[in-house]
């Protein structure tokens, strides 16, 4: 009844007259938000037939509204959002101008384009779901409309938008001020989400499915941003500071090729940087080709202009399907194809080495071109889409496809990158992990997911590797030395916490882990020993932990070929931890408030900054991998009783004389307490801050010797927590840890 009274009294056509008698934002504003809400409500196809006919929705999105500085752009998207949604095949004619057989005009869209780079990311999810939801419709004219010129130039703008975006984050990766790691690592966080957001744009774009706007999109990708990118990992010139670095390079295709995929990128992207190889293979530029261990450019870019051109000149009459798989790069298979020598071996050597992929692979002391570099490798081979010849090139896998085509497996022995050089790769990541002093935590894992995919791959293909030299590994001493640290008691409760996570981060697939890790390496710094703090000794406990996870897991992938489920570790057997002084049951368990026994309290005086001094008991107390110094005061009616006013954690404490008053004894109380956290977002596994200053106590003695007295119980107390944690710790701790896992499970 409602919208019948709307249509007998022409409200739209009111709403148009008062725009244009109106022209203030204090009028459009709630007119452009009633009309928005008005329209997302419809569900009746005759309304919405009615709304969208007559020209005056047109109307009202072609009016001239005033933007500038106002907060009337919002709205105004968010109508031109709420009209898109209710378009189909049906309704969308009445929305655009048309000229014989051709659309001449389409306001909604074209007015939508003009936002398309508003600052609120707000607006520009809006205007890409507008777009969106265009593109779906599957109208044959408008399809044309939109990939003609001038409206076609969106494609390219959002290409060459993107390319900026890169290029600033490089910026950022390369900025030279002095800046802590966390704060640049949020930097190139916040970056690469928003590559990664138009990225998945692009993909979306794509998943429509409609060969005119894949064939617009993927020459604009290929053209601005892949092949650029890709020519300065080949190392064909010398870096004028024009290009991208190899890093950024390497991080943007890897993320191109995870999001977007398909066999037009996974084989160009293949193509291109295995170009070496095959040109190496063929002979035609072996010789007098090389200069200072670079392979020439020339025939390189005569095949790169080739692969350009038809790229930029598919026919419109193809379909998707074939535009993606065979104009694309039916030139570099008929390439492949013509030379019967390709996979016969990469015949010099020095060349292969020192030039293309591999000259990133084998970078002296440089862990994120060469982390990076061996993870685009892995995302080419594991792909599904990846031809079988430039997959024979990679040589990781693919094994049964190489063998339906009649390959030799000889011949991919010979002349495949991850046969030829698996050994001088694997000693590359053996040797990241076997530096002295050790690397960032970071590093190491990183490098621990690579070793872990290459092992298995040998693993797979009936090879030895019992016999890498993983006796240079001292993550287990490290892990000891952390036993006389402030945080021993808390290692059992981190190697069962950190354990899980450690197992799932190693057998992440390559298409779901984030290369973002390549630049996270190149800008971390490794933490200085230096520092004293609890906080920053929780933060080396931590990582020793993790580090001998690391090491223990992939001894347990060379030794047993597979990962290890769980720890093993001695939690009946360990000797109790109780000190045997004669404790009451309580005193072990006791919190803030409660009455406790003092016979084997010491005596003593401490100043509170807002309650004066008060005389107190000091009482140290172990029990198994808990530990406790409580302060307590005697209770006022109950004689051998007192209630404890204040509590530290055993561990830490760290008991000094003072040296100038002998009866003084000084003591570090951990104030950081740490909260383990099971989310899986881009950072710590725990929460926590490096501002939590650690707290201080001194506390008076009667005598010199009761103050050695007291060092002296508080350290044994301290010994006995620390000998229960050990014998928690001893099965992992053993030299043949998995020959006796071996034993445990065979029986």
């Amino acid at each position: 009844m409602i919208f019948e009274c709307f249509m007998e009294y022409q409200v739209l056509a009111e709403f148009v007259r008062v725009l244009k008698i109106g022209k203030n934002a204090r009028i459009e504003a709630p007119l452009l938000q009633y009309l928005s809400i008005m329209i997302q409500n419809m569900d009746s196809e005759h309304a919405i037939y009615y709304c969208l006919s007559n020209d005056y929705i047109n109307s009202i999105i072609e009016h001239q509204y005033e933007f500038d500085g106002g907060d009337l752009a919002p709205y105004y998207v968010s109508f031109l959002r709420a009209v898109s949604s209710k378009i189909n095949r049906d309704t969308l004619c009445l929305l655009v101008k048309v000229h014989g057989d051709a659309v001449v005009s389409f306001p909604l869209y074209n007015e939508a384009l003009k936002f398309a780079r508003h600052g609120e990311k707000m607006i520009q999810t809006a205007v890409r779901a507008l777009t969106l939801n265009i593109y779906n419709v599957s109208d044959d004219m408008v399809y044309q409309f939109i990939t003609t010129p001038p409206v076609s130039k969106y494609f390219s703008d959002l290409v060459c938008r993107l390319k900026e975006q890169c290029f600033h984050l490089d910026t950022l990766l390369h900025f030279k001020e002095e800046t802590s790691t966390r704060e640049r690592r949020n930097e190139l966080v916040l970056e690469t989400d928003k590559i990664v957001d138009d990225i998945y744009y692009l993909k979306d774009i794509l998943s429509v499915g409609e060969y005119r706007l894949n064939r617009l999109i993927s020459q604009n990708l290929f053209s601005l941003l892949v092949f650029p990118t890709l020519l300065p990992l080949l190392q064909l010139r010398q870096n004028d500071g024009s290009n991208i670095s190899s890093v950024t390079s390497l991080y943007i295709v890897s993320r191109l090729l995870q999001v977007v995929d398909g066999k037009s990128m996974v084989n160009a992207v293949a193509g291109v940087i295995l170009y070496p190889y095959m040109t190496l293979s063929v002979g035609d530029a072996m010789k007098g080709d090389t200069v200072d261990g670079v392979c020439n450019a020339s025939s390189f870019l005569d095949h790169l202009n080739d692969m350009e051109k038809r790229v930029c000149s598919g026919p419109e009459s193809e379909g998707a399907e074939n535009f993606k798989s065979n104009n694309l790069f039916g030139h570099l298979a008929e390439y492949l194809s013509s030379n019967s020598q390709l996979i016969s071996g990469l015949q010099n050597d020095d060349c292969v080495e020192r030039g293309g992929v591999l000259a990133h692979i084998f970078a002296d002391n440089n862990h994120s071109l060469l982390l990076a570099s061996l993870f685009l490798l892995l995302i080419l081979a594991e792909s599904k889409d990846l031809d079988y010849l430039l997959a024979s090139m990679i040589g990781l896998s693919r094994i049964q496809d190489i063998v339906n085509h009649d390959l030799s497996a000889s011949q991919v022995a010979d002349g495949s990158i991850f046969v030829k050089f698996m050994p001088q790769i694997l000693n590359a990541l053996l040797k990241i992990l076997a530096s002295q002093p050790p690397l960032s935590v970071l590093i190491q894992w990183h490098t621990g997911w690579f070793l872990r995919k290459l092992l298995i791959s040998q693993i797979s293909k009936g090879k030895t590797v019992n016999d890498l030299n993983f006796h240079l590994f001292n993550s287990r001493e490290r892990l000891r030395k952390e036993l006389d640290g402030c945080w021993f008691d808390y290692i059992p409760d981190t190697l069962r916490n950190e354990w899980l996570s450690c197992k799932t981060a190693l057998e992440e697939s390559s298409q779901f882990k984030d290369p973002f890790f390549a630049l996270e390496i190149a800008v971390c710094q490794q933490d200085t020993d230096g520092d004293a703090t609890t906080v920053s000794a929780w933060q080396r406990m931590v990582e020793a932990v993790k580090v001998f996870i690391l090491h223990l897991q992939l001894k347990a992938v060379i030794f047993k070929g597979s990962l290890l489920e769980k720890p093993v570790l001695n939690m009946l057997n360990g000797p109790t931890a109780d000190s045997g002084r004669g404790h009451a049951s309580d005193t072990p368990s006791a919190s803030f408030g409660s009455d406790v026994s003092l016979g084997s309290g010491i005596p003593c005086r401490i100043a509170f900054s807002n309650a004066g001094i008060r005389d107190i008991y000091l009482i140290p107390v172990a029990r198994e991998t808990t530990g406790k110094l409580l302060l307590t005061e005697k209770h006022p009616f109950r004689s051998q009783r007192g209630v404890v006013i204040a509590i530290a954690p055993l561990a830490g404490l760290s008991p000094k004389i003072d040296n100038d008053h002998p009866s003084w004894l000084h003591l570090r109380i951990r104030e950081f307490d740490p909260k383990f956290n099971t989310s899986k977002a881009r950072s710590n596994h725990l929460k926590m801050s490096n501002h939590v200053a650690d707290g201080k106590w001194t506390l008076g003695f009667p005598t010199a010797k009761a103050c050695e007295a007291a060092r002296l119980l508080i350290l044994e107390e301290t010994s006995k927590q620390r000998s229960f944690v050990e014998s928690i710790l001893a099965p992992l701790l053993q030299d043949d840890y998995l020959g006796n896992l071996s034993d445990v499970e065979d029986e």
